[in-house]
């Protein structure tokens, strides 16, 4: 009898080269595939050389794993296979043709996203009219991303994680909203706008009126501005489209209005002249989240915008400070700032120190001016810290603004908006760029024999996110949020439990921040952004009056309105934060979505957004409706490359999602960099390093495998170290699951009615085997999602599909299909496993799942789901009776005896013949463990007749021998299969080479770490494949000396 085609589940040997040119097509057959014996002969074939080559790796020394590096150049592209057939946007997919040959993640991809969004299966008043739907909802936001920018495989690790959690709650029944949204990012948008009017028209944003203005960007933003959505809809998010947010629309604009006006009449937002992170490339202040915290090692140039030369930071200049009154008396003070010297109001020493107790209360001359500056003493200082005296500069630092306070010292701004010097310092200094200035400061203390020198000095140096500026501390008047009252109820709901972080560590992270946190500078000094909702009121003849808030449309038609700063109306940052999710946030009252969704049931984002993001959220949620915004967040874990850095453009290794999806040559890599906005030597580093990650560019991987492969990292745990060739090996188990279901599809045939699954009852110990399996998968996925735990539920669904539906099942039941008529409880029980695990697949591979779902025949009764994504999802307890925990670990027994069978059959090099084996257990009970699964024994063992040998029986001679345990041995016939003469030299030459590589191992120096372990391992390994050679050979020595009677058995 022929055997069923099933194509070979072992992904093929990838080539080092990547072939020419553009890749064929392959052309969709309408025919069966066909079976016979030349089928089945080239699949024995194909085996048989698998065998060879591995013999071969092992003979050559080779046989161990590759490092991540090497195998992700070792890949050759996949001929890929195109959905032609004519099909509308937003219709269903043809799914009557039959499956191409192997998986191409184009064809599996086309055409469903559309139809499901067509279809309205992302929203919620669909999932209200499911069979399966419960009365709960689950709602979910997404971190809102720039609009200028794209997604990278960062935004890729959080869509991949939010879907698969709403789509689990979707199947379940929930009314499920997941909210899309875009960031208008301000700085960013407003940059690149300005910057594209420059290069394209010569105009400068102040050449334009702010109407002008906003109108470019606009338009920008329609042109530009949609990649993001692209981008998620490649992804497959299942997101609700018609519910879209951006951040600038009119619904957000109202709920930012509102939201200003509550809490400026609760006393928790002011406007006062504070120390702001200033940026002077942009003319604008900008909060925590956009100042990079530089660590510099010691003296290090950098190139800064508008700075004529590169500045040297991470240098501690000495200074003098003349005693007046005393000529050869002076206090010393070090600075890494020496241009804000002309900003200095006092010197400060610490109370305690011996070495300035005498000077307590005298006065020192300006190094530069000569005017009288008090010493003053404080704790703050540290004494053991350079000299022990630091200058104050309350205009120009966090630290000396704290500290002119507590002495009632005035500030002096001598750094103006754009980075220059003001007038206070003299004409002298006034108009010159900062760091321009710092240099003639230098010579003019040289001049006056005051400068004491310099030298390295470690420090951390705040840049500017968006310019790459060094950031500036300036006194600006600025709109403030008080955070105290609202930072002690976000620390007592994470206290108290009411608010559940995951993982847990991040608590302390929290509760600290919010123990030391200080008021929020909320406005900006942009044109694009929303205008602070504030006015002078200026009656005709008349003085102004106070300030009022909400627009001036209500206000008197002869009063005249101007914004609080005529010249830099103000953009809020309070987007970000709140009103995103809740755009119902009105004068007037609640949405119903607000009323129905709010709070959310879950937020997650990454651990890096915890403070900046999700506590505000937080803390306004819960001030302006009185409730926590959610009461669970979970963080994942931040994206680094295989090497351990983190995403950066100017290393060269931030991905685009879409790369990976669709595969691109290393040119087209190369040229994304050159397009980028990195300098020329960022550029040349960010280059090479993808030359070297990606020599040959990427493979297609395909969505699917993607969002696996960053599920199966979870949100708990370290960074998440990603690498191309772990996605590729996800493309391997996508393409063993087309196979297997290829194969099942065949099996079934096109009259096959299935059973309802309550009536499926196992008709064989191997059924019973792999439908225990399967409950006990979908056990863990329920678990997995329940607790959040994807990396739980992807390891479940791998090992389902991988090792015990594929290596094992499928082998196992081709031999049993053979019988004509072939019994129909195999095939029941074939489809249950593909239909019950396509679904628990579906929320992590969605595409594959419906692709391969749609084909399969619907279960009678009932009108069957449209799309398995609102399909039932498979629960625990539905598939309780088939769960057998006792009878799982018996089969694992088995499964070990299949492993020794193939050892042996590999020691010894039987690559055709079908040895007899024996079985012999001293444990009376164990036999019959076996004998229920005696034939599925030798059918993946490769073995002829598989027989039970009483407990008290002599050991065959001549027999090879292998232990399970101590209680069970495993026999196999080698009289007339092995010429000992042949093989023993063959085993010689073998046990050669691998002494040679132990050899040089032993002799290698021990090492540290990883590699340690690794070489320990290696070790292990070839010692004891150097035993079975040795016992190998000692066997085929005796089989020269003996040679047993047929009649001995």
């Amino acid at each position: 009898m022929p055997h069923l085609p099933l194509a070979s589940f072992r992904p093929p040997l990838w080539g080092l080269r990547p072939s020419r040119g553009l890749p064929r097509s392959h052309p969709i057959s309408t025919q069966s595939e066909p079976n016979g014996s030349a089928i089945s002969q080239r699949n024995r074939e194909a085996k048989q050389k698998r065998l060879r080559q591995k013999q071969a790796a092992l003979e050559a020394g080779i046989a161990q794993s590759k490092s991540p590096a090497e195998s992700s150049k070792a890949w050759t592209p996949k001929e890929i296979v195109l959905y032609e057939i004519p099909t509308e946007h937003g219709e269903k997919k043809d799914v009557s043709r039959p499956l191409p040959p192997a998986y191409s993640p184009q064809y599996v991809e086309a055409a469903w996203y559309p139809w499901w969004v067509r279809e309205g299966f992302f929203k919620p008043e669909y999932q209200a009219r499911l069979p399966q739907a419960t009365r709960e909802t689950f709602s979910m936001c997404i971190p809102p991303p720039n609009v200028t920018g794209s997604l990278h495989i960062g935004h890729a690790l959080t869509v991949a994680i939010q879907d698969a959690l709403v789509r689990w709650h979707r199947m379940r029944g929930d009314q499920v909203l997941w909210v899309p949204g875009s960031d208008h990012a301000g700085i960013a948008t407003q940059a690149v706008v300005e910057k594209q009017l420059w290069k394209e028209r010569g105009v400068r944003r102040h050449e334009l009126s702010r109407e002008d203005f906003l109108r470019e960007v606009w338009k920008w933003k329609e042109e530009k501005g949609g990649e993001i959505c692209e981008q998620l809809r490649v992804l497959g998010a299942s997101l609700d489209w018609d519910r879209e947010c951006f951040t600038m629309d009119a619904g957000s604009s109202v709920a930012v209005t509102e939201a200003f006006v509550r809490l400026y009449k609760a006393g928790l937002l002011y406007r006062s002249r504070q120390l702001v992170n200033w940026s002077c490339a942009l003319r604008s202040a900008i909060s925590d989240i956009e100042v990079e915290s530089r660590p510099l090692p010691g003296c290090t140039e950098l190139q800064l915008p508008d700075s004529p030369t590169p500045v040297s930071f991470g240098l501690l200049f000495s200074v003098a400070f003349p005693v007046d009154g005393e000529p050869d008396a002076e206090v010393v003070v070090g600075t890494t700032r020496p241009e804000t010297l002309p900003g200095d109001v006092a010197v400060a020493v610490h109370p305690d120190d011996s070495r300035y107790t005498h000077l307590h209360g005298r006065q020192l001359r300006h190094p530069l001016t000569g005017q009288l500056l008090p010493l003053i003493t404080d704790c703050a200082v540290q004494p053991h810290l350079g000299t022990g005296a630091v200058k104050v500069t309350p205009a120009h630092s966090p630290a000396d603004a704290e500290l002119g306070a507590r002495h009632g010292l005035s500030p002096l701004s001598v750094i103006a908006e754009d980075g220059t010097m003001t007038s206070l310092c003299g004409d002298w200094l006034q108009g010159l760029h900062r760091f321009v200035a710092r240099e003639k400061i230098l010579s003019a203390l040289r001049e006056r024999s005051l400068f004491r020198g310099f030298q390295d000095h470690p420090m951390v140096l705040p840049i500017c996110s968006r310019s790459g500026d060094v950031v500036e501390y300036l006194p600006k008047s600025q709109w403030f949020v008080c955070c105290r009252e609202m930072g002690d109820r976000a620390a007592k709901a994470v206290e108290s439990g009411a608010l559940e972080l995951s993982p847990s560590f991040h608590q302390k992270n929290w509760q600290h921040w919010f123990s030391h946190t200080g008021d929020w500078c909320v406005s900006r000094q942009l044109w694009w952004g929303h205008q602070i909702p504030a006015y002078l009121v200026v009656e005709e003849r008349t003085q102004r009056v106070p300030a009022i808030l909400r627009p001036p449309e209500n206000m008197k038609a002869q009063w005249r309105f101007t914004p609080v700063r005529p010249r830099c109306p103000g953009y809020l940052v309070l987007l970000g934060s709140f009103p995103l999710f809740c755009p119902g946030l009105a004068p007037r009252g609640e949405t119903p979505d607000l009323a129905r969704f709010y709070p959310l049931s879950l937020l997650e984002t990454g651990g890096d957004l915890l403070l900046f993001w999700v506590g505000r959220m937080v803390m306004l949620g819960t001030q302006l409706t009185g409730q926590l915004p959610f009461s669970k967040v979970l963080l994942h874990s931040m994206v680094r490359d295989r090497q351990g850095r983190k995403m950066s453009k100017s290393l060269g290794n931030v991905l685009d999602p879409r790369d990976i999806i669709n595969g691109v040559e290393l040119q087209v890599l190369q040229e994304k960099l050159r397009d980028g906005n990195l300098d020329p030597a960022e550029l040349v580093i960010a280059a090479s390093a993808q030359r070297k990650d990606f020599p040959h560019g990427i493979p297609e991987c395909g969505t699917d495998a993607l969002r696996f492969a960053l599920c199966s990292h979870g949100a708990l745990g370290g960074d998440l170290h990603l690498s191309v060739s772990e996605v590729l090996s996800f493309r391997h188990f996508c393409n063993k699951i087309w196979n297997a279901l290829r194969f099942i599809l065949n099996a079934l045939g096109e009259k096959f009615i299935p059973q309802p699954a309550e009536e499926l009852s196992p008709a064989s110990p191997m059924d019973a085997w792999i439908l225990s399996c399967l409950a006990h998968t979908a056990r863990d996925c329920e678990r997995g999602f329940l607790t959040r735990e994807l990396t739980l539920v992807t390891h479940a669904l791998h090992h389902f599909w991988l090792h015990n539906l594929c290596d094992v099942y499928l082998e196992a039941v081709k031999p049993v299909l053979l019988h004509l008529p072939r019994p129909p409880g195999p095939l029941q029980v074939l489809f249950s496993c593909a239909d019950i695990g396509l679904r628990l697949l579906a929320p992590l591979m969605p595409f594959l799942a419906e692709e391969l779902w749609q084909r399969l025949p619907p279960r009678p009764g009932g009108a069957p789901a449209p799309s398995i994504c609102v399909a039932p999802y498979p629960s625990a307890l539905s598939l309780e009776h088939w769960h057998q925990p006792e009878l799982e670990r018996h089969f694992s027994r088995v499964q070990e005896a299949v492993q020794a069978l193939r050892a042996l059959r590999a020691t010894y090099q039987l690559t055709k013949a079908r040895p007899r084996v024996l079985l012999q257990s001293s444990e009376p009970g164990e036999q019959g463990l076996f004998e229920a699964f005696l034939e599925p024994l030798g059918t993946l063992g490769h073995c002829g007749a598989v027989g039970l040998l009483p407990p008290a029986a002599a050991a065959p001679s001549g027999w090879a021998q292998a232990s399970l345990s101590d209680t069970v041995q495993v026999y196999m016939e080698l009289q007339g299969l092995v010429d000992p003469q042949t093989h023993l030299p063959r085993l010689a030459a073998r046990r050669h080479k691998l002494q040679k590589q132990l050899d040089g191992l032993i002799a290698r120096t021990p090492s540290e770490g990883e590699a340690e372990t690794q070489r320990q391992q290696r070790l292990s390994s070839l010692q004891l494949e150097l035993s079975k050679l040795d016992k190998a050979a000692s066997h085929l020595r005796h089989l020269m000396d003996v040679s047993p009677s047929p009649g001995e058995l």
